[in-house]
């Protein structure tokens, strides 16, 4: 149940010691009446999420201040500048590291906060093996808190008291009470009403896993979130993004097909309209096919248009580029083996140097036309006008070219763009220049919010405007299709 702000001036009442005889004497008794009409309800307290975000970051700053603090402090403790001064000075030496370790050990200090370097690390890890909550991680723990009840304003099944069990649960770092309310959240709303449900503050609970469990490796992972960043590591194990490049190693390779007659079918209708790629797209399914698309513009220019479709969630990882294995790989790197096909693809296809390109991709293919946007030889021998980005976790990612046009579209109900760390509580932004459409529509459940047709039925329906606003801002490729051809990419 919500607290509740209660008035307290409907509740002040006069207060009396004891009879007044005199008062008695010069007027009759007159029985108390009870005020007329209800009593009032007391008033909902009202959230800011605003004001709730601006002091998540001044935690989130101090933090990581405190965490830069104990790094600092004990890599000079340590020293051997240090050391060079205790043989010659070993009375101040003695004072200075007993005033150190208090600094770095005491509840009114750092309270456990060794950290960097060798030493600093091994005490690092013993005190997380050992459940110390050092000041670095309360004040972290504290911001992720603020955060998750900021994006609760705007998103009320969070509010939920099975939702607010859970995620008061993984505050408190009690990861039993955790999975039994993970349970019970499951079996009152199902899988994926659940996993829809907690998706807006999914990083912030993986961020609160990483930094309150016993595994001192994956704290990484919590930092970088409350610093706004990318994750490079994993949140459970910590393993490295450079791991991925050992699991998904495939040189890609790009080969002409033929469409089938349901994709030929859809094709043969398809124009510059965003709502229209997004519909070629869900054509294109998610087993390697992809497309290139020649158009004669109506201003004479030929220019081009590279469809790329997301993951397919069969297995981890298949024979295509379109796998788990592949969407973990496009979300922490830029060289991956999409990335490395659809490379292939454009000098297969004979793209002339300085052709103008745009990419259009969905979850998987945005991140991968967002890292074929940065690739600097990309850019170099093609010029990549737009990359229109649909339920993708972009925002970490950077073109090459400061004039490529980034436009993302976003289903707030969609769990997959916020995995680059920016969701609904998160702080940062994203650069002034990019295009960046987001809604919420009646398509709640994931993996149903993340679907191709949820996007594009959202853009042909109510959200008809940010249509008409994509639409003008490609329409540089109106004009005539002259070529639809398909490719399948294979990792090898």
């Amino acid at each position: 149940m919500a607290p509740q702000v209660v008035d307290e001036t409907a509740q002040r009442l006069p207060t009396r010691k004891g009879p007044d005889p005199a008062a008695q004497s010069a007027a009759p008794v007159v029985p108390a009446q009870a005020a007329p009409g209800p009593a009032p309800v007391p008033a909902p307290e009202r959230i800011d999420p605003e004001l709730l975000i601006a002091a998540s970051v001044l935690l989130a700053d101090a933090a990581l201040t405190a965490k830069q603090s104990g790094a600092e402090l004990t890599g000079a403790l340590f020293s051997w500048r240090f050391g060079l001064e205790a043989l010659q000075r070993p009375g101040w030496a003695l004072g200075t590291a007993a005033s150190c370790a208090r600094a770095l050990t005491a509840s009114n200090g750092l309270g456990f906060g060794a950290n960097g370097g060798l030493i600093g690390e091994l005490a690092r890890m013993a005190g997380s093996m050992t459940y110390r909550r050092p000041a670095k991680v309360a004040m972290a723990v504290d911001a992720f808190a603020l955060r998750i009840k900021a994006a609760a304003a705007d998103h009320p099944g969070l509010a939920s008291p099975a939702a607010r069990r859970l995620t008061d649960a993984m505050v408190a770092g009690n990861r039993l009470e955790a999975l039994r309310a993970m349970y019970a959240l499951i079996e009152l709303l199902g899988v994926t009403r659940a996993l829809t449900t907690v998706s807006p503050v999914i990083m912030e609970l993986m961020a609160l896993l990483g930094l309150l469990d016993e595994n001192p490796v994956n704290d990484d992972f919590s930092w970088v979130t409350l610093a706004g960043g990318v994750p490079t590591t994993d949140p459970f194990l910590g393993l490295p993004s450079s791991v991925l490049k050992f699991l998904n190693p495939g040189p890609g390779r790009a080969e002409r097909t033929e469409p089938d007659p349901i994709l030929a079918k859809v094709l043969a209708t398809s124009r510059n309209d965003i709502v229209s790629y997004v519909g070629d797209i869900g054509a294109l399914g998610n087993h390697g096919l992809v497309l290139l698309r020649r158009v004669a513009c109506a201003d004479g220019a030929v220019r081009y248009v590279l469809l790329l479709p997301g993951t397919s969630f069969g297995l981890l990882s298949n024979s295509t580029p379109q796998d788990l294995v592949g969407a973990f790989d496009g979300l922490l790197r830029t060289d991956t083996t999409y990335t490395r096909a659809a490379k292939k693809l454009l000098r297969r296809a004979g793209l002339p140097t300085g052709a103008e390109l745009m990419i259009v991709g969905h979850s998987l293919g945005g991140m991968t036309a967002m890292n074929l946007a940065s690739d600097v030889e990309v850019s170099s021998t093609y010029r990549v006008t737009h990359v229109v980005a649909i339920g993708s976790p972009i925002d970490g990612k950077r073109p090459a070219d400061h004039t490529t046009q980034v436009i993302s579209l976003v289903n707030k109900h969609d769990v997959i763009p916020g995995l680059d760390g920016r969701g609904p509580a998160s702080p940062n932004d994203i650069p002034e220049s990019w295009v960046e459409l987001a809604w919420l529509d009646e398509s709640y459940d994931y993996p149903l919010s993340h679907a191709p047709q949820a996007y594009s039925d959202a853009l042909r329906g109510e959200f008809t405007h940010h249509r008409d606003q994509v639409n003008k801002l490609i329409s540089a490729y109106d004009g005539e299709v002259v070529g639809n051809q398909p490719y399948m990419l294979r990792d090898k």
